[in-house]
């Protein structure tokens, strides 16, 4: 039914989409076919007629673990893939953004530049205590077009969104519920995020799906005002000095 990557694995669970991010040995880091994965399954969704609700989760001890260094370093030497990319970050965000269903997240362990995008553009978010959100584009030396500059400032303030990303600076599960960047620390994100997704497809579908929409038409409206500005200077950072000799130094050390 669902036209994925091996890196994305998609489970039908009566009218539930188990959506997982499945590098678990790279701690899902993002390469390139988990990230056309992403920019392909909101659309699936929508046209899955007995979909009514999707859970997303990531396989093993981590959400993700954000991008992976070969594959930024690609991105960096290689203008056709990060072209592509761009437009499949965009694709990501704005499929998020318009998915008809709700997204439950799952967060199980680090989310981290474009896994906390994923926790961000969810409907509702349940995350273990051990985990935490982080948003490193800048200490790398990237804007994040598809990342928590984005989204942020509409879940928290604007303060304390330039505060984590202008550093990177980790966000505890207590403190990403305390800002409103996620709703529950909890034991089992999985069970809960499950459940919660069940609750909501038992509900009226209609009622269900135009709420959403009603809601995150100020998401996307936010978005949109500032997404091909943010599309722009990440290809731009790409492509810097700076980038190119941070990822160089973490390619290194790994």
């Amino acid at each position: 039914m669902y036209d994925m990557p091996d890196e994305i694995d998609v489970r039908v669970d009566g009218p539930l989409r188990i959506i997982t991010l499945n590098r678990p040995d790279a701690l899902n880091a993002i390469n390139d076919g988990l990230h056309i994965g992403l920019a392909r399954v909101w659309g699936q969704l929508n046209r899955d007629p007995s979909a009514r609700a999707a859970v997303l989760t990531g396989n093993g001890k981590a959400f993700s673990a954000g991008g992976d260094f070969d594959y930024i370093r690609a991105l960096s030497e290689d203008a056709a893939l990060r072209a592509k990319t761009l437009a499949d970050g965009r694709d990501i965000v704005l499929g998020m953004a318009r998915c008809r269903i709700p997204v439950v997240a799952a967060v199980n362990g680090p989310a981290v530049g474009l896994g906390c995008s994923l926790v961000a553009l969810s409907d509702v978010v349940y995350i273990a205590e051990t985990a935490f959100l982080a948003d490193p584009h800048v200490q790398v030396g990237l804007v994040a077009a598809d990342g928590g500059p984005l989204t942020w400032p509409m879940h928290t303030s604007l303060l304390l969104a330039k505060e984590y990303a202008l550093t990177g600076a980790r966000i505890p599960a207590a403190k990403a519920v305390e800002m409103g960047l996620a709703n529950h620390v909890v034991e089992d994100p999985l069970a809960e995020a499950i459940a919660c997704a069940r609750r909501i497809a038992a509900l009226p579908q209609q009622a269900v799906e135009s709420t959403k929409r009603v809601l995150n038409i100020h998401l996307e409206r936010a978005v949109l005002a500032v997404l091909d500005y943010a599309i722009t200077a990440e290809d731009m950072s790409l492509q810097t000095d700076d980038l190119r000799a941070n990822i160089a130094k973490l390619i290194k050390m790994s």
